[in-house]
């Protein structure tokens, strides 16, 4: 649809007190007034309000805006006010006589835009009063919150849809920070908007972020990686130049590492949803005033923060998906300064996700289908964790904002490690192009394990029939293991050169991008996977020393359970190598059992997770790894 009259953005900005647009906002403000429906996706801080905001503020009648967040609709009213515009909001935490008063204001047309929380629509005289209205719009905030299969679901999203189709206001607009295009999808289907609908992604680069991952082997080695980070963004806790958000995975480690830090003479508080309301609040006016230059927080932390010197955003484990984790790390840099975002991965981060998704919720077993995809997500930050592309570049491919890709963001450790020459550009090349080669022989017909052995050059009935086992390519990496081809071709699905098609079994194919890598019109910036291979003979000396490295890596706390899942392991191992007369460790290494008995696996597709198990071992060892772990999990 089209306005009569459109109005004049330029005259409403200056109204709102802004000097100019930021990218993209023009573009999406006019998609709205031209089409009616629009679906934005935008960062963090990407400026999406205003795309709102301007054109409820330019149009006649009222805008209404749903929200989850109180602390953002507090903190957007306050500031409308504080332009001229009149706004106000609803929420559960007003007293009835305000909330009585406040709808009385919006019934007599006084305000220019309402804020209001989802749970206020399922009450039967605001819905009246809405209908009585003279409606501009309706905005949808944190629109992925409608999507069972987002980070954030909330079941009273689910009633937006139909007040939309009785309200039948002239435009919507939903927008969220983070939305893959599977959730882009259900968000215009549970809206009711239509499939043609406008989805413009963008912002999401952020050139100015650092993005770092440290993979522990310790628990203690948290606190170390902290204060480094904090020391590099931050300066000295005496003297700190912007803030910290410091992301930590339960509520006591929060309280634990925040009293930590205060003791080292931060200005430092937790924040988490088991303390009161009323203290949470205290954090919160205290970090937005300057008066705190760390949080330490669960997730329940950062929604509507509007502080632009948050010099560095620290996660002590991984949160729950690429979406999370973007939203997040987000909160640092607004201010277009430089920025770091630092996330530990350890061990035991795969088994703690899995328990945290298979818990029961208010004592009922959540279903399958969502457990199952909310681990594919997780797994998805994982290989990003992994992968050895530009961590900026992954991100954006991972959200569809191909045209922002910085082919290399120069920040990244992953781009700093490639532009330190650890490894020749031409040994990368040469590496990347035999992986590419592989996957473009395999094309379409076969899937990444066969690319697998035919970098490996192994006897397999599907090449030779094929006649891929007479192409220069088979054993083109054959002095390589599986595991680390397989960690290799993962990489370049992360940088975007290879893909797959189909859904019952899916087929690698190459992408156009990955087709000028090969060709070598494209350079190939990757980092490649760690060596592997049986390194030469060294002295005794040398040889105890890598011992010693091995085992310190290997020296990974287990939970009582896992002790028993790990022991049980390696009888089976060594019952297994002796049957086959080899040593032990051609079977699995002690790292490989202790990884699977913190994940105690129950399918083929879980244990390929654990470190070693490439293909070649999961056809091999899986199903008596599998059944080992079965039976010392015992039955349930």
């Amino acid at each position: 649809m089209s306005d009569p009259s459109p109005p004049d953005l330029d005259d409403a900005l200056a109204q709102l007190g802004y000097a100019a647009f930021r990218p993209g906002q023009r573009d999406a403000i006019e998609a709205l007034l031209e089409h009616g429906t629009l679906l934005l996706v935008a960062p963090t801080g990407g400026g999406k309000s205003l795309c709102y905001q301007l054109p409820a503020v330019a149009l006649p009648g009222v805008a209404l805006v749903i929200s989850p967040l109180v602390a953002l609709m507090q903190d957007q009213v306050q500031s409308l006010q504080a332009r001229g515009v009149s706004a106000t909001y609803l929420a559960a935490t007003l007293e009835g006589d305000e909330v009585r008063a406040r709808m009385a204001a919006i019934g007599r047309g006084e305000h220019k835009l309402v804020y209001v929380a989802p749970e206020r629509l399922a009450f039967p005289g605001f819905r009246s009063l809405l209908a009585r209205l003279s409606l501009s719009l309706v905005a949808v905030d944190e629109a992925h919150c409608i999507s069972e299969w987002g980070h954030d679901f909330r079941p009273e999203y689910l009633m937006i849809g139909e007040l939309l189709r009785e309200l039948q206001p002239p435009r919507i607009m939903a927008c969220t920070a983070t939305a893959t295009p599977v959730v882009r999808d259900e968000i215009l289907a549970r809206l009711g908007l239509p499939a043609e609908t406008p989805q413009l992604v963008h912002g999401f680069a952020r050139p100015n972020l650092s993005l770092r991952v440290a993979e522990l082997r310790f628990a203690k080695e948290r606190e170390h990686e902290t204060d480094a980070m904090l020391a590099l963004a931050l300066g000295s806790a005496r003297a700190a130049h912007g803030a910290a958000i410091v992301y930590a995975p339960t509520r006591r480690s929060a309280q634990e590492e925040a009293s930590r830090l205060a003791r080292l003479g931060w200005r430092a508080a937790a924040y988490h949803a088991g303390m009161d309301g009323s203290h949470r609040e205290q954090v919160l006016r205290d970090f937005s005033d300057r008066s705190l230059d760390v949080v330490v927080a669960t997730n329940a932390f950062g929604m509507g923060i509007d502080r632009g010197d948050v010099r560095a955003v620290l996660h002590l484990a991984p949160p729950g998906s690429i979406e999370a984790y973007y939203q997040e790390v987000g909160r640092a840099g607004r201010d277009g300064e430089p920025a770091w975002g630092l996330m530990m991965v350890a061990p035991s981060d795969l088994p703690l996700r899995r328990r945290l998704l298979e818990r029961d919720i208010d004592d009922r077993a959540p279903d399958p289908a969502v457990v199952e995809h909310k681990w594919s997500m997780f797994l998805e930050l994982m290989r990003w964790a992994e992968g050895g592309s530009c961590r900026h570049d992954a991100i954006l491919r991972y959200f569809g904002d191909e045209a922002e890709t910085l082919h290399g963001c120069g920040r990244c450790d992953v781009c700093e490690h490639i532009g330190s020459d650890a490894v020749p550009d031409a040994e990368v090349e040469v590496v990347v192009r035999k992986a590419l080669s592989a996957v473009a022989r395999v094309h379409g017909r076969f899937g990444l394990q066969t690319a697998t052995r035919l970098l490996l050059g192994v006897d397999d009935p599907r090449l030779e029939r094929s006649g891929l086992a007479q192409t220069k390519t088979f054993g083109a990496l054959s002095d390589r293991s599986d595991a680390w081809i397989t960690k290799l071709l993962r990489r370049c699905i992360s940088a975007g050169w290879v893909d797959f098609h189909g859904d019952e079994r899916p087929v690698a194919v190459l992408t156009e991008l990955g087709r000028e890598v090969m060709t070598g019109r494209r350079p190939a910036r990757l980092l490649l996977p760690g060596d592997d291979v049986s390194p030469p003979r060294r002295s005794e000396g040398g040889r105890r020393g890598e011992a010693r490295a091995r085992a310190s890596a290997d020296a990974v706390e287990l939970d009582p359970e896992a002790v028993v899942v790990f022991e049980a392991l390696r009888r089976h191992r060594m019952d297994r190598a002796r049957a086959e007369g080899v040593p032990p460790y051609v079977v699995a290494s002690d790292r490989t059992l202790r990884e699977i008995a913190m994940l105690r696996p129950r399918t083929a597709a879980e244990l390929s997770m654990a470190h070693g198990i490439g293909p070649a071992k999961l056809e091999r060892y899986g199903e008596g790894l599998l059944a080992a772990v079965a039976a010392a999990r015992g039955p349930g």
